[in-house]
């Protein structure tokens, strides 16, 4: 892990800010300039640091406006998913650290409560924000907190879209509270372009002078007998209509009872200053628009912001990337794996339909999509919906292939019992990312499908060693009559180039012997295999008789691969890449001793029960204690106990 500090010598303005204290020295005729200091940074660091570029870059007058307004930390900025919040940790003392971003050891790539006072919430699963931001505002409200704590969420126009924030409004909408949601319009026409008689009502329902004539009008007509509090939501809901009636536009905000401002251009900064300062201290739950560009002020990332969200390293003088120059005789991703196999099974198979949560790209359905666009459903960040749909689909006779991140397929897991188990509607779960992704730490690791997949009754529960396994278990699962069927693959390369092989139909519930012996047995599921591998080649070097196991299905579990270890009564070694609390060595040790085998050790490797940060995924295998050289030690421990038994 490096921590060299970045070269500031050409942004004078960031480089004396340590906190938002002294931001808040500055002018408002100063800000643009930091704003463009705050750019420069991020594209020289990011170039070299990766990280996730375009988000940050489209927030950087909205976070500096932010801070220079709000009395942060004591007021709390919550911010949604978190990928737009590098400019918040450049202006939060975290700067001179900013080499280290997503490295073991260093400062991680969301917001984090544990790693700064000004990090108000975790981050990381979009959505949640004006949740957790309405229940900060409440608790201060309810505590009589004085100064008046402000709250504000920031959330994008791809989260609101989500279930979940649109719960955090409707109980925003009939709650008291003062919350203030600011909406990062970065590509959603939730508005049409900004004309001058909207951007005059705007200006003019944000001013000082006309909220003061407002609130006194709303006072006297209350003591009048006029309004009530009960009426009160009916004259906002008015009040927003029209709006939308003079300027001829609609938004979906205007049937709460929250009083809606905007759109404004969200890359002036003075003007977010002057709108922030005008809102901010006025009673209710409001709701600002900003209109944003994705990777502002890089042209690569502004003429592509899909593939600039996290473009890996970069060179900054043309915007050329590193993945764009990678050889050809290297293997692929197993998301790509999976995105050619999806379409190779569609063409053939017109039932095959592909679904995912808005990750399209990160997840290689656009693939498909590219082919065969009619069978092809992004749903947008709704994870839940995305099986309650696939079940429709499957009720009435599709075969749906629904590919969602491990960590984010964790939101949909009643939908899954409910919607598609308990029915036993033939759905493909495809869970990409799973095991310890890396970098992007906690949130987004991997660690608990197998474990929550495998208490669903008559959940099919599988992982392939590589990518020909992969290929195989997707051919299965588009054959299987019935029920649903999980295949788990991590994230990144694996290690064959020549993945394109003939697929066939595996065996629901059977495993493969690789290596016998009759000392240890090692026992593995997935990708980790390879490490296991490594490990049992070593150790039978060095004379220790070690078998090797794939077991392919967690569930059904292959009980004759068991009851043949548990012959030879040797102990066993499980492996995976994924919480040990619940998983392949749980479903092992359970096995053994219902069946009366409770005397055989089993020593289960995986991720340990706690969260685990980020750091490459080769640094976090030997820190959770499942890498080629831990896997040799415990075989070596075991073997050792052994002989002086």
């Amino acid at each position: 892990m490096s921590e060299q500090a970045i070269d500031i010598t050409d942004t004078p303005l960031l480089s004396s800010i340590e906190s938002p204290d002294d931001l808040r020295k500055l002018s408002v005729e100063q800000l643009p300039q930091v704003c463009d200091e705050i750019r420069r940074y991020l594209i020289r660091s990011l170039s070299e640091t990766p990280g996730h570029f375009a988000s940050s870059m489209g927030t950087v007058e909205l976070t500096v406006a932010l801070h220079y307004v709000f009395n942060t930390p004591y007021d709390r900025l919550v911010w949604d998913v978190g990928h737009q919040a590098y400019g918040h940790k450049l202006l939060t003392g975290r700067r001179n650290r900013f080499a280290t971003l997503r490295q073991m050891g260093g400062i991680s790539g969301f917001p984090n409560p544990e790693e700064s006072e000004y990090d108000s919430f975790s981050a990381g699963h979009a959505s949640n924000s004006i949740s957790a931001a309405l229940g900060m505002a409440i608790a201060s409200r309810i505590k009589g907190e004085q100064p008046r704590r402000n709250v504000v969420a920031i959330i994008g126009d791809a989260s609101i879209g989500g279930g979940l924030a649109f719960e955090g409004l409707n109980n925003a909408a009939n709650t008291p509270n003062n919350l203030l949601i600011i909406l990062n319009d970065n590509d959603m026409s939730i508005d049409r372009n900004v004309g001058a008689l909207r951007s005059n009502l705007a200006h003019i329902t944000t001013s000082r002078f006309y909220n003061d004539i407002r609130y006194k009008l709303f006072k006297l007509f209350k003591k009048c007998g006029l309004v009530t509090e009960h009426s009160r939501g009916a004259l906002l809901r008015f009040n927003n209509s029209l709006k939308s009636l003079i300027s001829r536009q609609q938004n979906i905000f205007e049937g709460l009872n929250i009083r809606y401002f905007g759109p404004f251009e969200g890359h002036d900064v003075a003007t977010i200053v002057r709108v922030l300062s005008d809102i901010r201290d006025m009673d209710g739950p409001r709701i600002l628009h900003l209109r944003t560009t994705k990777g502002k002020g890089y042209a690569p990332a502004e003429a592509n912001p899909s593939v600039w969200h996290a473009p890996g390293r970069f060179n900054p003088e043309n915007g050329e990337r590193a993945e764009e120059t990678s050889s050809n005789d290297k293997p692929i991703k197993y998301q790509d794996v999976f995105g050619n196999t999806l379409l190779e099974l569609a063409e053939k198979n017109p039932a095959i339909v592909g679904i995912t949560a808005a990750m399209l790209s990160g997840t290689s359905v656009s693939t498909m999509k590219a082919a065969l666009p009619e069978r092809v459903f992004d749903v947008g960040i709704s994870e839940g919906h995305a099986v309650t749909f696939a079940g429709g689909l499957a009720k009435d006779g599709m075969r749906p292939f629904v590919a969602i991140y491990s960590s984010f397929l964790q939101r949909a897991y009643d939908h899954i019992i409910h919607d598609v188990a308990l029915q036993q509607l033939p759905v493909t779960f495809c869970i990409d990312r799973a095991g310890l992704v890396g970098e992007d730490g906690a949130t987004h690791h991997g660690a608990f499908d197998l474990a929550y997949m495998r208490t669903v009754p008559g959940m099919i529960v599988s992982s392939g060693r590589n990518e020909h396994y992969l290929r195989n278990l997707m051919f299965t699962a588009q054959n299987t009559t019935s029920g649903p069927f999980a295949i788990r693959y991590p994230r990144g390369a694996g290690n064959i180039v020549d993945w394109h092989n003939e697929m066939h139909t595996l065996p629901v519930g059977k495993g493969e012997r690789l290596v016998d012996g009759n000392d240890i047995a090692v026992l593995t599921i997935g990708p980790i295999a390879d490490e296991a591998a490594k490990a049992v080649a070593e150790a039978r070097a060095k004379g220790i008789d070690v078998a090797h196991y794939d077991m392919i299905f967690l569930k059904p579990i292959d009980e004759d691969i068991l009851r043949e270890v548990a012959a030879k009564k040797c102990s066993i070694i499980t492996v995976e890449d994924g919480t040990i609390e619940g998983g392949l060595g749980s479903a092992i040790a359970e096995w053994l001793t219902e069946y009366g085998y409770g005397d055989i050790r089993v020593h289960r490797l995986g991720i340990p029960d706690k969260f685990i940060t980020q750091g490459t995924p080769a640094q976090l295998r030997k820190l959770c204690g499942f890498d080629a050289d831990s896997i040799l030690n415990a075989i070596s421990s075991l073997s050792s106990k052994k002989t002086q038994q």
